[in-house]
Protein backbone atom coordinates (compact mmCIF):
# COMPACT_ATOMS: atom_id res chain seq x y z
CA UNK A 1 0.00 0.00 0.00
CA UNK A 2 1.34 3.51 -0.59
CA UNK A 3 2.02 5.76 1.67
CA UNK A 4 -0.36 8.73 1.71
CA UNK A 5 1.79 11.41 2.67
CA UNK A 6 -0.73 14.35 2.10
CA UNK A 7 -3.37 12.94 4.66
CA UNK A 8 -0.27 12.22 7.28
CA UNK A 9 0.81 15.39 7.56
CA UNK A 10 -1.73 17.06 9.27
CA UNK A 11 -2.32 14.19 11.79
CA UNK A 12 1.34 14.80 12.28
CA UNK A 13 0.69 17.97 14.40
CA UNK A 14 -1.57 16.93 16.99
CA UNK A 15 0.72 13.36 17.92
CA UNK A 16 0.74 14.76 21.32
CA UNK A 17 -2.45 16.11 21.46
CA UNK A 18 -4.90 15.21 23.96
CA UNK A 19 -7.43 15.93 21.73
CA UNK A 20 -8.53 12.75 20.01
CA UNK A 21 -7.70 12.20 16.57
CA UNK A 22 -10.46 11.05 14.26
CA UNK A 23 -9.86 9.43 10.99
CA UNK A 24 -13.12 9.55 9.09
CA UNK A 25 -14.48 9.14 5.71
CA UNK A 26 -16.65 6.74 3.29
CA UNK A 27 -16.15 2.86 4.49
CA UNK A 28 -13.03 1.06 2.19
CA UNK A 29 -11.23 4.24 1.35
CA UNK A 30 -8.29 3.35 2.96
CA UNK A 31 -8.67 5.15 7.17
CA UNK A 32 -7.38 1.81 8.26
CA UNK A 33 -4.07 2.04 6.63
CA UNK A 34 -3.64 5.11 7.52
CA UNK A 35 -3.77 5.05 10.82
CA UNK A 36 -0.95 2.00 10.93
CA UNK A 37 1.31 3.77 8.49
CA UNK A 38 0.69 6.85 11.01
CA UNK A 39 1.13 3.89 14.20
CA UNK A 40 4.25 2.52 12.14
CA UNK A 41 6.09 6.27 11.96
CA UNK A 42 5.23 6.97 15.70
CA UNK A 43 6.70 3.36 17.07
CA UNK A 44 10.26 4.70 15.45
CA UNK A 45 10.26 7.37 18.57
CA UNK A 46 7.83 5.14 20.77
CA UNK A 47 7.65 1.66 22.48
CA UNK A 48 4.44 2.81 24.26
CA UNK A 49 1.80 2.30 21.65
CA UNK A 50 -1.34 -0.10 21.91
CA UNK A 51 -3.61 -0.82 18.47
CA UNK A 52 -6.90 -2.64 18.66
CA UNK A 53 -8.76 -3.40 15.66
CA UNK A 54 -13.10 -3.90 16.41
CA UNK A 55 -13.36 -5.69 13.22
CA UNK A 56 -11.07 -8.63 13.69
CA UNK A 57 -11.65 -10.70 17.08
CA UNK A 58 -8.07 -12.10 17.58
CA UNK A 59 -6.77 -8.40 17.11
CA UNK A 60 -9.74 -6.62 19.76
CA UNK A 61 -8.51 -8.61 22.67
CA UNK A 62 -12.20 -9.67 23.42
CA UNK A 63 -12.99 -5.94 24.37
CA UNK A 64 -16.57 -5.37 23.71
CA UNK A 65 -17.63 -2.36 25.78
CA UNK A 66 -16.22 0.91 27.09
CA UNK A 67 -15.53 -0.47 30.68
CA UNK A 68 -13.47 -3.04 29.33
CA UNK A 69 -11.46 -0.68 26.85
CA UNK A 70 -10.19 1.20 29.62
CA UNK A 71 -9.35 -1.69 31.55
CA UNK A 72 -7.74 -3.31 28.63
CA UNK A 73 -5.54 -0.25 27.82
CA UNK A 74 -4.45 1.27 31.74
CA UNK A 75 -3.25 -2.30 32.16
CA UNK A 76 -1.20 -2.42 29.11
CA UNK A 77 0.01 0.69 28.74
CA UNK A 78 3.68 2.04 30.02
CA UNK A 79 4.66 5.23 31.96
CA UNK A 80 4.48 8.12 30.15
CA UNK A 81 2.37 9.22 27.33
CA UNK A 82 0.82 6.20 25.57
CA UNK A 83 -0.25 6.32 21.86
CA UNK A 84 -3.29 4.23 21.62
CA UNK A 85 -4.74 3.21 17.83
CA UNK A 86 -8.24 2.17 17.71
CA UNK A 87 -9.33 1.11 14.69
CA UNK A 88 -13.57 1.03 13.95
CA UNK A 89 -14.21 2.19 17.50
CA UNK A 90 -17.73 2.59 16.44
CA UNK A 91 -18.58 -1.32 17.28
CA UNK A 92 -17.91 -0.87 20.94
CA UNK A 93 -20.34 -0.32 23.46
CA UNK A 94 -19.70 3.27 25.19
CA UNK A 95 -17.22 4.39 23.40
CA UNK A 96 -17.35 7.86 23.98
CA UNK A 97 -16.98 7.61 27.38
CA UNK A 98 -13.81 5.01 27.06
CA UNK A 99 -12.48 7.97 24.77
CA UNK A 100 -13.08 10.58 27.07
CA UNK A 101 -11.66 8.44 30.58
CA UNK A 102 -8.60 7.76 28.31
CA UNK A 103 -7.45 11.24 27.08
CA UNK A 104 -7.31 11.98 30.75
CA UNK A 105 -5.23 8.86 31.42
CA UNK A 106 -2.29 10.22 29.63
CA UNK A 107 -3.11 8.19 26.32
CA UNK A 108 -2.78 10.37 22.70
CA UNK A 109 -5.90 8.38 21.18
CA UNK A 110 -6.27 7.71 17.36
CA UNK A 111 -9.73 6.22 15.94
CA UNK A 112 -11.49 5.01 12.69
CA UNK A 113 -15.04 4.77 12.21
CA UNK A 114 -16.60 3.81 9.20
CA UNK A 115 -20.70 4.85 9.29
CA UNK A 116 -22.54 7.92 10.12
CA UNK A 117 -22.73 7.16 13.68
CA UNK A 118 -18.99 9.12 13.91
CA UNK A 119 -20.95 12.66 12.66
CA UNK A 120 -24.32 11.58 14.41
CA UNK A 121 -25.09 14.83 16.92
CA UNK A 122 -24.87 12.58 19.72
CA UNK A 123 -21.10 12.11 18.97
CA UNK A 124 -20.74 15.84 18.60
CA UNK A 125 -22.30 16.35 21.66
CA UNK A 126 -20.17 13.81 23.72
CA UNK A 127 -16.95 14.83 22.58
CA UNK A 128 -17.51 18.48 21.73
CA UNK A 129 -14.09 20.54 22.00
CA UNK A 130 -12.11 17.41 22.61
CA UNK A 131 -11.04 15.70 19.06
CA UNK A 132 -10.00 16.84 15.90
CA UNK A 133 -11.45 15.06 12.72
CA UNK A 134 -9.35 14.02 9.63
CA UNK A 135 -11.52 13.83 6.62
CA UNK A 136 -10.03 10.92 4.13
CA UNK A 137 -11.25 10.41 0.96
CA UNK A 138 -11.31 7.65 -2.40
CA UNK A 139 -7.98 7.87 -4.21
CA UNK A 140 -7.11 10.68 -6.76
CA UNK A 141 -5.34 9.36 -9.91
CA UNK A 142 -1.74 10.03 -8.75
CA UNK A 143 -2.44 7.63 -6.23
CA UNK A 144 -4.25 5.29 -7.88
CA UNK A 145 -1.85 4.69 -10.50
CA UNK A 146 1.06 4.66 -8.14
CA UNK A 147 -1.06 1.37 -6.21
CA UNK A 148 -1.74 -0.19 -9.36
CA UNK A 149 2.48 -0.21 -10.15
CA UNK A 150 2.48 -2.15 -7.09
CA UNK A 151 -0.04 -4.37 -8.43
CA UNK A 152 1.55 -5.14 -11.77
CA UNK A 153 -1.53 -3.61 -13.16
CA UNK A 154 -1.89 -0.47 -14.98
CA UNK A 155 -5.06 2.13 -14.30
CA UNK A 156 -6.01 4.43 -17.65
CA UNK A 157 -7.70 8.39 -17.64
CA UNK A 158 -10.82 6.68 -18.91
CA UNK A 159 -10.84 3.46 -16.30
CA UNK A 160 -10.63 6.07 -13.79
CA UNK A 161 -13.23 8.25 -15.33
CA UNK A 162 -15.54 5.65 -14.99
CA UNK A 163 -14.66 3.40 -12.23
CA UNK A 164 -12.93 6.01 -9.94
CA UNK A 165 -10.35 5.65 -6.85
CA UNK A 166 -11.45 3.26 -4.27
CA UNK A 167 -8.13 1.27 -3.96
CA UNK A 168 -9.55 -2.39 -2.79
CA UNK A 169 -10.80 -2.91 -6.53
CA UNK A 170 -7.12 -2.38 -7.99
CA UNK A 171 -6.45 -5.97 -6.69
CA UNK A 172 -9.46 -7.57 -8.91
CA UNK A 173 -8.32 -8.32 -12.32
CA UNK A 174 -11.45 -8.23 -14.26
CA UNK A 175 -14.24 -5.45 -14.45
CA UNK A 176 -16.71 -7.99 -13.68
CA UNK A 177 -15.07 -8.53 -10.19
CA UNK A 178 -14.18 -4.55 -9.94
CA UNK A 179 -18.20 -3.81 -10.55
CA UNK A 180 -19.15 -6.35 -7.69
CA UNK A 181 -16.89 -5.06 -5.81
CA UNK A 182 -18.37 -1.80 -5.97
CA UNK A 183 -22.18 -2.95 -5.53
CA UNK A 184 -21.16 -4.87 -2.58
CA UNK A 185 -19.93 -1.73 -1.04
CA UNK A 186 -22.86 0.29 -1.75
CA UNK A 187 -24.96 -2.32 -0.62
CA UNK A 188 -23.50 -2.30 2.49
CA UNK A 189 -23.32 1.81 3.04
CA UNK A 190 -26.79 2.23 2.05
CA UNK A 191 -28.48 -0.80 4.12
CA UNK A 192 -25.84 -1.26 7.09
CA UNK A 193 -24.65 2.08 7.59
CA UNK A 194 -28.28 4.07 6.92
CA UNK A 195 -31.10 2.16 6.26
CA UNK A 196 -30.93 0.04 8.66
CA UNK A 197 -29.40 2.77 11.71
CA UNK A 198 -32.07 5.25 11.27
CA UNK A 199 -34.60 2.81 10.49
CA UNK A 200 -36.11 3.33 7.51
CA UNK A 201 -39.25 1.59 6.78
CA UNK A 202 -39.86 2.54 3.04
CA UNK A 203 -36.86 0.84 2.24
CA UNK A 204 -37.36 0.28 -2.01
CA UNK A 205 -38.46 4.27 -2.12
CA UNK A 206 -34.75 5.16 -0.15
CA UNK A 207 -33.14 2.95 -2.34
CA UNK A 208 -35.26 4.57 -5.38
CA UNK A 209 -34.12 7.69 -4.01
CA UNK A 210 -30.29 6.91 -3.47
CA UNK A 211 -29.87 5.81 -7.13
CA UNK A 212 -31.62 8.42 -9.01
CA UNK A 213 -29.37 10.93 -6.56
CA UNK A 214 -26.30 9.16 -7.46
CA UNK A 215 -27.07 9.11 -11.07
CA UNK A 216 -27.34 13.10 -10.55
CA UNK A 217 -23.64 13.69 -9.77
CA UNK A 218 -22.18 17.43 -11.22
CA UNK A 219 -26.15 18.71 -11.30
CA UNK A 220 -27.88 21.27 -9.84
CA UNK A 221 -29.82 20.03 -6.38
CA UNK A 222 -33.40 20.06 -5.88
CA UNK A 223 -35.68 18.32 -3.82
CA UNK A 224 -38.58 18.93 -5.87
CA UNK A 225 -37.03 17.93 -9.06
CA UNK A 226 -36.23 14.30 -6.88
CA UNK A 227 -39.52 14.35 -5.55
CA UNK A 228 -40.86 14.56 -9.29
CA UNK A 229 -39.18 11.75 -9.82
CA UNK A 230 -40.68 10.01 -6.85
CA UNK A 231 -44.44 10.78 -8.59
CA UNK A 232 -43.43 9.67 -11.37
CA UNK A 233 -42.64 6.03 -9.89
CA UNK A 234 -46.30 6.15 -7.88
CA UNK A 235 -45.41 6.44 -4.63
CA UNK A 236 -45.34 9.40 -2.34
CA UNK A 237 -42.76 11.18 -0.44
CA UNK A 238 -42.09 14.57 1.28
CA UNK A 239 -39.87 17.43 0.13
CA UNK A 240 -39.05 17.18 4.46
CA UNK A 241 -38.22 12.76 3.92
CA UNK A 242 -35.97 13.59 0.45
CA UNK A 243 -33.58 16.05 2.49
CA UNK A 244 -33.34 14.12 5.44
CA UNK A 245 -32.27 11.20 3.15
CA UNK A 246 -29.80 13.56 1.53
CA UNK A 247 -28.57 14.40 5.05
CA UNK A 248 -28.26 10.69 5.48
CA UNK A 249 -26.49 10.51 2.24
CA UNK A 250 -23.96 13.47 3.10
CA UNK A 251 -23.57 11.80 7.24
CA UNK A 252 -22.35 8.60 5.34
CA UNK A 253 -19.95 10.62 3.05
CA UNK A 254 -21.43 9.17 -0.12
CA UNK A 255 -22.66 12.45 -1.42
CA UNK A 256 -21.58 16.80 -0.66
CA UNK A 257 -22.85 19.87 -1.58
CA UNK A 258 -21.33 22.39 -2.79
CA UNK A 259 -22.85 25.93 -2.51
CA UNK A 260 -23.29 29.07 -4.75
CA UNK A 261 -21.13 31.97 -4.53
CA UNK A 262 -22.21 34.64 -5.65
CA UNK A 263 -20.63 37.20 -7.65
CA UNK A 264 -23.18 40.17 -6.97
CA UNK A 265 -24.01 39.34 -2.69
CA UNK A 266 -20.08 38.03 -2.39
CA UNK A 267 -21.43 35.83 -0.23
CA UNK A 268 -22.47 32.41 0.05
CA UNK A 269 -25.91 31.00 -1.35
CA UNK A 270 -26.99 27.85 1.14
CA UNK A 271 -29.72 26.97 -0.41
CA UNK A 272 -28.09 26.45 -4.08
CA UNK A 273 -26.05 23.00 -4.02
CA UNK A 274 -24.96 20.61 -6.87
CA UNK A 275 -24.28 16.72 -5.79
CA UNK A 276 -20.99 15.74 -5.96
CA UNK A 277 -20.62 11.66 -5.27
CA UNK A 278 -17.63 10.60 -3.14
CA UNK A 279 -16.63 8.44 -5.80
CA UNK A 280 -17.93 8.39 -9.70
CA UNK A 281 -18.02 4.67 -9.54
CA UNK A 282 -21.43 4.73 -7.66
CA UNK A 283 -22.31 6.72 -10.89
CA UNK A 284 -21.52 4.11 -13.12
CA UNK A 285 -23.23 1.47 -11.00
CA UNK A 286 -26.47 2.73 -12.26
CA UNK A 287 -25.73 3.43 -15.69
CA UNK A 288 -27.75 1.18 -18.67
CA UNK A 289 -25.50 -1.05 -20.34
CA UNK A 290 -21.99 0.58 -21.00
CA UNK A 291 -23.51 3.93 -21.38
CA UNK A 292 -21.65 5.59 -18.65
CA UNK A 293 -21.96 9.15 -17.80
CA UNK A 294 -18.54 10.30 -18.66
CA UNK A 295 -19.57 14.05 -18.82
CA UNK A 296 -20.42 14.57 -15.43
CA UNK A 297 -18.04 11.68 -14.47
CA UNK A 298 -15.47 14.19 -15.56
CA UNK A 299 -16.96 17.05 -13.56
CA UNK A 300 -17.20 14.85 -10.41
CA UNK A 301 -13.55 13.31 -11.01
CA UNK A 302 -11.72 17.38 -10.97
CA UNK A 303 -14.03 18.08 -7.94
CA UNK A 304 -12.54 15.20 -6.33
CA UNK A 305 -9.19 16.28 -7.08
CA UNK A 306 -9.10 19.90 -6.53
CA UNK A 307 -10.64 19.20 -3.08
CA UNK A 308 -7.04 16.65 -2.69
CA UNK A 309 -5.17 19.70 -3.71
CA UNK A 310 -6.63 21.71 -0.87
CA UNK A 311 -8.68 24.42 -2.51
CA UNK A 312 -12.25 25.14 -0.85
CA UNK A 313 -14.70 24.81 -3.09
CA UNK A 314 -17.76 27.02 -4.50
CA UNK A 315 -20.15 27.17 -7.71
CA UNK A 316 -19.43 30.31 -8.84
CA UNK A 317 -22.27 32.75 -10.99
CA UNK A 318 -21.38 35.11 -13.01
CA UNK A 319 -24.08 37.26 -13.95
CA UNK A 320 -26.21 33.75 -14.26
CA UNK A 321 -24.12 32.19 -15.94
CA UNK A 322 -22.97 28.96 -13.94
CA UNK A 323 -19.19 28.38 -13.60
CA UNK A 324 -18.35 24.88 -12.48
CA UNK A 325 -16.14 25.69 -9.85
CA UNK A 326 -14.42 28.90 -7.86
CA UNK A 327 -11.47 27.34 -6.33
CA UNK A 328 -9.44 29.31 -3.64
CA UNK A 329 -6.41 28.63 -1.85
CA UNK A 330 -5.01 31.88 0.39
CA UNK A 331 -4.79 34.60 -1.87
CA UNK A 332 -5.43 32.98 -4.90
CA UNK A 333 -8.78 32.50 -7.03
CA UNK A 334 -9.23 30.65 -9.58
CA UNK A 335 -12.66 30.18 -12.18
CA UNK A 336 -12.47 26.60 -13.41
CA UNK A 337 -14.80 25.25 -16.32
CA UNK A 338 -14.97 21.77 -16.63
CA UNK A 339 -16.30 19.82 -20.33
CA UNK A 340 -15.68 16.98 -21.99
CA UNK A 341 -14.73 18.49 -25.20
CA UNK A 342 -14.60 21.46 -26.72
CA UNK A 343 -13.81 20.98 -29.86
CA UNK A 344 -17.41 21.61 -31.62
CA UNK A 345 -18.12 25.18 -31.94
CA UNK A 346 -20.94 25.67 -29.98
CA UNK A 347 -19.20 23.58 -26.69
CA UNK A 348 -16.66 26.27 -27.47
CA UNK A 349 -18.69 29.19 -27.36
CA UNK A 350 -20.69 28.15 -24.14
CA UNK A 351 -18.00 27.01 -22.01
CA UNK A 352 -15.29 29.75 -22.98
CA UNK A 353 -18.42 32.23 -22.90
CA UNK A 354 -19.03 31.49 -18.98
CA UNK A 355 -15.82 33.65 -18.46
CA UNK A 356 -17.24 36.96 -20.24
CA UNK A 357 -17.34 40.24 -18.28
CA UNK A 358 -16.28 38.16 -15.27
CA UNK A 359 -15.51 40.79 -12.42
CA UNK A 360 -12.73 40.50 -9.39
CA UNK A 361 -9.63 39.62 -10.01
CA UNK A 362 -9.28 35.24 -10.83
CA UNK A 363 -7.10 33.25 -12.81
CA UNK A 364 -9.35 31.43 -15.91
CA UNK A 365 -9.39 27.95 -16.39
CA UNK A 366 -11.00 25.33 -18.93
CA UNK A 367 -10.03 21.48 -18.13
CA UNK A 368 -11.24 19.16 -21.03
CA UNK A 369 -10.12 16.03 -22.33
CA UNK A 370 -9.16 16.92 -25.51
CA UNK A 371 -5.63 16.46 -26.84
CA UNK A 372 -5.36 20.50 -28.58
CA UNK A 373 -4.73 23.03 -26.84
CA UNK A 374 -7.25 25.45 -26.73
CA UNK A 375 -5.80 28.31 -24.46
CA UNK A 376 -6.56 31.61 -25.02
CA UNK A 377 -5.04 35.34 -24.32
CA UNK A 378 -6.83 34.81 -20.97
CA UNK A 379 -8.33 31.22 -20.04
CA UNK A 380 -5.73 28.66 -19.55
CA UNK A 381 -6.44 25.09 -21.10
CA UNK A 382 -5.82 22.01 -19.18
CA UNK A 383 -6.01 18.80 -20.42
CA UNK A 384 -7.15 16.62 -18.15
CA UNK A 385 -4.20 13.79 -18.29
CA UNK A 386 -2.46 16.89 -17.32
CA UNK A 387 -4.39 18.42 -14.84
CA UNK A 388 -4.33 14.54 -12.83
CA UNK A 389 -0.80 14.94 -12.59
CA UNK A 390 -1.04 18.37 -10.88
CA UNK A 391 -0.50 19.55 -7.12
CA UNK A 392 -1.55 22.45 -7.58
CA UNK A 393 -3.35 25.01 -10.81
CA UNK A 394 -0.63 27.25 -10.74
CA UNK A 395 1.76 26.53 -13.86
CA UNK A 396 4.48 24.63 -13.89
CA UNK A 397 7.54 26.51 -14.82
CA UNK A 398 10.03 23.33 -16.56
CA UNK A 399 14.17 24.65 -17.04
CA UNK A 400 12.03 24.00 -21.10
CA UNK A 401 9.77 26.77 -20.68
CA UNK A 402 12.30 28.72 -18.35
CA UNK A 403 14.88 28.65 -21.67
CA UNK A 404 12.37 29.90 -24.06
CA UNK A 405 11.07 32.58 -21.85
CA UNK A 406 14.82 33.73 -21.66
CA UNK A 407 15.39 33.27 -25.09
CA UNK A 408 12.22 35.02 -26.11
CA UNK A 409 13.20 37.59 -23.72
CA UNK A 410 16.92 38.04 -25.13
CA UNK A 411 15.16 38.42 -28.68
CA UNK A 412 12.96 41.43 -27.60
CA UNK A 413 15.88 43.44 -25.94
CA UNK A 414 17.71 42.93 -29.24
CA UNK A 415 14.57 44.28 -31.08
CA UNK A 416 13.61 47.23 -28.85
CA UNK A 417 17.25 47.63 -28.03
CA UNK A 418 16.77 47.65 -24.72
CA UNK A 419 19.51 47.29 -22.57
Amino acid sequence: MICREKYIVPIRDFYESDLIKIITGIRRCGKSIILKQVMQEISRKSKNTIYLNFENIRESAGVTDGTQLVDYVLKQKKKGLCYVFLDEIQTVDGWQAACKTLRLNHCSLFITGSNSKLLSNEFTKELSGRYVAFRIRPFVYKEIIELAKQEGATVSVSDYLVWGGFPNRIQLKSGEAQRRYLESLKETIVINDLANRYKIRKRPLFESLVNFILRSNSRIFSAKSIRDYVKQENDKCSVNTIMKFIEYLKEAYIIEGLPLYSSKTKRELSFYQKIYNADVGFNSLLANGKQYDITHNLENIVYNELLYMGYELFVYSNKGKEIDFLAQKGSRRYLVQVAYSVVDEKAYEREFGAFKGVDGDFQKIIITNDELDFSTATVRHIMLRDFLQMESLEPAYTPTNLAEARATYESLKKYLAIE
